[in-house]
């Protein structure tokens, strides 16, 4: 498997597992991921900024995220909690997988990627959020020792459990 950057002729292919995501969710009846969100134009958005990322098995995209250094202004502030550290950090956005692929470790293998290329960068921290009903995504950051931090609150207001997990050198 490799990871590697996402270019503009995978956004087609990101979209697809984008789809299968936002189709489980609607069926688990989460409200993440609707709307029309995440759409080409923000996949578009994160190749732009370097953020997009994909894995890639014999070549075919099997899984897809975001990844940013640049912090998170909707992580400035946390409730019932607090952050591990206030060290800069990495974020980790829309991370999805194939669903010929769920349930194979290929999210836990995109997190490994992340946390190799935060210790490249000496970047010590790794900052995520997902929706309070998104159990799946919970249990996949709990079995990668991502700790529950508190919640922050997107730009729409709408509640988000926050995670982080610090990276040892």
């Amino acid at each position: 498997m490799e990871f590697r950057k996402a270019n503009k002729p995978d956004i087609n292919r990101i979209m697809e597992i984008i789809g299968q995501a936002q189709a489980y969710f609607r069926g688990q009846g989460i409200n993440q991921w609707q709307n029309n969100y995440p759409n080409p134009q923000v996949i578009l958005n994160d190749i732009n900024h370097d953020y997009s990322y994909v894995l890639t098995n014999d070549g075919r995209i099997i899984g897809t995220c975001a990844v940013s250094f640049d912090g998170e202004k909707t992580y400035n502030k946390i409730y019932n909690g607090r952050w591990l550290t206030d060290n800069p950090y990495a974020v980790v956005h829309r991370i999805a997988v194939d669903n010929e692929f769920k349930g194979s470790g290929v999210a836990s293998e995109i997190l490994r990627n992340i946390e190799k290329m935060c210790l490249d960068r000496g970047v010590y921290s790794i900052r995520v959020d997902t929706h309070e009903d998104n159990k799946s995504m919970q249990r996949l950051l709990e079995k990668n020792n991502y700790v529950y931090c508190g919640i922050i609150y997107l730009e729409d207001k709408s509640p988000r459990l926050a995670y982080e997990k610090v990276l040892f050198s």
